[in-house]
Order: structure tokens, then C-alpha cells, then sequence
């Protein structure tokens, strides 16, 4: 049954996206820890099922550490395995304790909060990816919780009706099913936003540049040529307004605004032309040399208005954790670690304000939150998913982007290097996009957005509710006589095991 809810879960997300799955997907899970009463039982059981889950699901991570992070197959494997090991610790603590909440009358609201008390922690604690809530990104209704309680009242909702399920599989007491009541309430919430044009224009500009790219002056300068080339074309194409911003990618090549004065002219003159503001993915260095990425903003003069510094740097690709670096080079051809930077940034762009993150930065609800919280009006995601291949995680990432969209209500526009750029409007939906592995210039409508959500404002409110109520619910099974409080149905089932 753990191995079931595991196949069940990679079904959910790309590549398979059979996404009517995920109410049900943890069901056989918590059926097995409700008949497990031993703890070390109870936690191999989760350990397994969230193994094979994160194996199906980032099977790309392999690809990634084998192709571009200078390992051989061997290593790549060992380091993939260990990967999936730690990660499945997440789902073996999760099971440990569901295992006894699943006895109480209250399971049902109880496993659900649990399971995003866990869920939230992915993050802080080494490598975020899917949260489970993701797979509803298109349905509607649930998506309707999203701009309240961020993704994970989606993942709550889900949680909620596998451990409906499983407890009418065990015969249970038809009340314990009232938890699911409020679910009804959903199509009243208020709908997701009309798919209404934009009222701005801005061009995203798909460089589709080579990884494995061995770099020399010659070629970098017509690189940088033939980009400059297509953006021109684009935003002066004949028929359509220019657009107010010119948005390029996170890129693997080494492009230095600060340090490098021919390409820092090149831009400044790109700008000039088009007579627009331009983001763009760059290396920047602190005052000890250390790397930085970095997205650049340029204005319609040709000066450089703010950059902001990528926090959230992806392990393994920008910095290799101890103590891994002994095994392991990251992926990124950079001299060095890169460094974090501090400071979320929003820019002003003429009477709007905007914020960029990038790439990976995209998996932190909490993060992406703050730019809208500080006033941008519209995201922008400058990645680089090149590293991926033509495996599933391009797909995964932009719904996860998609998510971020529909918590904060704001256009996201995507500049990826070689797919999927995309534009990503208040509801999630996808509202145009570029074929990948394609040289081209996207002309996209958006508009700028100033109010504000209630995850916007209070953040992860609904995560921190989730812990309270995991905590009183455990506290609750804990005291003298709880026993008692198991259901007839839980008290049945453990006669029968």
C-alpha cells in the first residue's frame, strides 16, 4: 500500500499530470500506518513510500548531476539515491505520527494539517520541489483557496479527502466524513479572475544557448550580436506599441554587466534603442569576488537602475553543500560557490513597480510572496532550465511558478533560456508561451496589479494554523486515556491485525 500511494503521487505531476490522482494518492498510505501500531514500522513504511516518490518524481536530478555536474554514472546514481533517501525522512516522519491520528475521531482535519506542517518544512530544510497542493493548479475550485492560504490549503484539501477515504474503506463512524462539509463551501468562495487582456506590453526574449557552450571571446560577442539582433526585431516589429520592458533570461553565459565594458555598452545601447527598460539574468560579484546571480535593470536612457541578488541559491548547481563538495562539483561553470545575496528588491518601472526572482526561487511561497508584499505589481522569473533536459522538471517548474502567480494574483512573466517561457496571468493560467529549444522573441500582454491577497499579506498564516492544530491534536493522543478516545472502527482494526 505505501508503494501504491507513492506511484499514485508520481502520477499527479508531470510527467504523467493525471491529476484527478491526488485526492486519493495518500490514501493506501494511511490505511497501512492505521493498521501498523509500531512506530519503527509505521516510519519505514513512509520512508519507502516517499523513497520512490521523490526517485519518480526528480529522476531528473541524476541526469543533471551526470551531464552537467562533471560525474560519472556511478556517482551520479550514489548521489541520487542518497538524495531520495533524505528526502523520503519527510514522509517517514509524517507517517510516524499519522499512523496515530488516523485512530482519533478527528483524523481527518488532523492527518491534513500534519501533512502540511511537514510539507512546509521541505524548503528550510534542503531542497524544496512539489508540494502536493501543486497538482490541483488547474482545477478551479480549489484553486479558489489559493490567494488565501497559498498552496498548501490546496494540499490540505487533498490530504483530507485520502484520509476520508481510507477511513471509509475501515468502516468508520460516518460522522468522522463531516471533517469534508466545509469542502461544499468551495464554489462559493469568489472565482478565479476573468482571463482579460493586457493592458502593458513586454517582450521575452528565449536565447535557447547551449550548456555545454565552450566560451571564447569571438563567441560570446556574437552571441551577444544575435541576441541583440532578435530583441530588436521584436519589439520594433511593424503594427504593434514597444513594449515598456525587454525581459532576458538567466543564461549560461557569462554575461558580466558590471565588469565587462563592451557588453555593459551593448545593452546600455539596446535600451537606448528600443527606448525601454531591460531585465536581465547576469553575474555580478561581491567585494571578495565571490559570485552573484544576478538580475540587472536597465533603463530607457541606458543606465542601470537596481539589481537584486538571488537568495535562494539551488544546491548542487550553484554551491555544493558539505559534505558533498569533497564528492561533487556544482553545475554552474562559475569559479567558486556562488554567494546568497540579502535583500528582496522591487524596482520602479516609470509609475509601477516590479520584482524578479530567479529560477529555483520560485518553489518559496514565502519568498515570492514578499515582492508583492512590497509593493511590485508584476513578477518576473528569469530561469534557466536547460539544465533539465527534455525531462519532466520543465513542466513541474512552471506550475509551480503558475502557483505562485495565483497566491499573490499577479502577472508572472517567464524568461527561460530555452523553454518554457511563458506568460502566467492572476488566475495561473498560461496565457501564451514559446516553443522550446527555440531562438525567439515572445511579445507578451500584462498588466500591473496593486492590491493585495490575504496570502499576500499574512503570508504562511494557514502552515502556522496547520502546526497549532498538529500540535493539539498530538498533545490530545498523548494524555492519560486517550486510548479511549479511538473510535470503535480503529479499535476493530486492531484486533483484526
Amino acid at each position: 500500500m505505501a508503494l501504491l500511494s507513492a506511484a499514485l503521487l508520481i502520477f499527479c505531476f508531470p510527467r504523467f499530470n493525471l491529476v484527478w490522482f491526488t485526492p486519493v494518492a495518500l490514501a493506501p498510505l494511511l490505511l497501512a500506518v492505521l493498521r501498523e501500531r509500531r512506530p519503527g514500522r509505521r516510519f519505514l513504511l513512509g520512508w519507502i513510500c516517499g523513497a520512490v516518490y521523490w526517485c519518480g518524481v526528480c529522476y531528473w536530478v541524476e541526469i543533471v548531476l551526470a551531464v552537467h555536474g562533471d560525474m560519472g554514472k556511478g556517482l551520479a546514481w550514489t548521489m541520487f539515491a542518497l538524495f531520495c533517501v533524505a528526502k523520503a525522512l519527510h514522509m517517514g516522519v509524517f507517517a510516524l505520527l499519522a499512523g496515530i491520528l488516523m485512530r482519533r475521531w478527528w483524523a481527518v482535519p488532523a492527518v491534513a494539517a500534519w501533512w502540511v506542517t511537514v510539507e512546509a518544512t521541505h524548503g528550510s530544510l534542503g531542497f524544496a520541489w512539489l508540494a502536493l497542493g501543486n497538482a490541483g493548479v488547474d482545477m478551479e475550485w480549489p484553486m479558489r483557496l489559493a490567494p488565501y492560504t497559498g498552496v498548501y490549503g490546496l494540499s490540505f484539501v487533498f490530504v483530507m479527502m485520502a484520509a476520508a477515504l481510507a477511513l471509509a474503506i475501515r468502516r468508520r463512524p460516518r460522522r468522522e466524513l463531516l471533517w469534508l462539509a466545509p469542502l461544499l463551501l468551495l464554489p462559493l468562495m469568489p472565482a478565479l479572475p476573468a482571463p482579460l487582456p493586457g493592458q502593458e506590453a513586454a517582450l521575452l526574449v528565449q536565447s535557447n544557448i547551449s550548456e555545454t557552450q565552450e566560451w571564447t571571446p569571438e563567441i560570446l560577442i556574437q552571441t551577444v550580436r544575435e541576441q541583440a539582433a532578435l530583441t530588436l526585431r521584436g519589439a520594433l516589429q511593424a503594427g504593434v506599441r514597444v513594449p515598456s520592458i525587454i525581459v532576458w533570461p538567466e543564461v549560461p553565459a557569462p554575461y558580466y554587466y558590471e565588469q565587462d565594458a563592451g557588453f555593459r555598452e551593448y545593452v546600455n545601447n539596446l535600451a537606448r534603442m528600443t527606448q525601454a527598460h531591460i531585465l536581465l539574468g547576469t553575474v555580478a560579484h561581491t567585494l571578495k569576488g565571490a559570485p552573484l546571480n544576478s538580475a540587472q535593470l536597465i533603463s530607457p536612457t541606458g543606465s542601470p537602475l537596481t539589481r537584486y541578488d538571488k537568495v535562494n541559491l539551488v544546491p548542487f548547481g550553484e554551491f555544493v553543500p558539505w559534505p558533498f563538495n569533497y564528492l561533487a562539483d556544482k553545475v554552474s561553470s562559475e569559479v567558486g560557490d556562488f554567494e546568497a545575496g540579502h535583500r528582496v528588491v522591487v524596482s520602479q518601472v516609470g509609475k509601477h513597480r516590479i520584482g524578479a526572482f530567479i529560477c529555483y526561487e520560485s518553489v518559496f511561497p514565502g519568498f515570492v510572496r514578499k515582492f508583492a508584499a512590497g509593493g511590485a505589481e508584476a513578477l518576473f522569473n528569469l530561469s534557466n532550465d536547460g539544465w533539465f533536459g527534455q525531462s519532466a522538471a520543465r513542466r513541474q517548474h512552471l506550475n509551480i511558478v503558475r502557483m505562485r502567480a495565483a497566491e499573490n494574483r499577479r502577472w508572472i512573466l517567464r524568461a527561460t533560456n530555452d523553454g518554457i517561457t511563458a506568460v502566467i496571468d492572476p488566475a495561473g493560467r498560461i496565457r501564451g508561451s514559446l516553443a522550446r529549444n527555440t531562438r525567439a522573441a515572445y511579445y507578451a500582454g500584462f498588466s500591473y496589479i496593486s492590491a493585495q491577497t490575504v496570502y499576500t499579506r499574512f503570508g504562511d498564516w494557514f502552515a502556522a494554523l496547520c502546526l497549532l492544530i498538529t500540535t493539539l491534536c498530538a498533545v490530545a493522543s498523548a494524555l492519560p486515556g486517550a486510548k479511549g478516545m479511538e473510535t470503535d472502527g480503529s479499535r476493530a482494526a486492531a484486533t483484526v491485525t
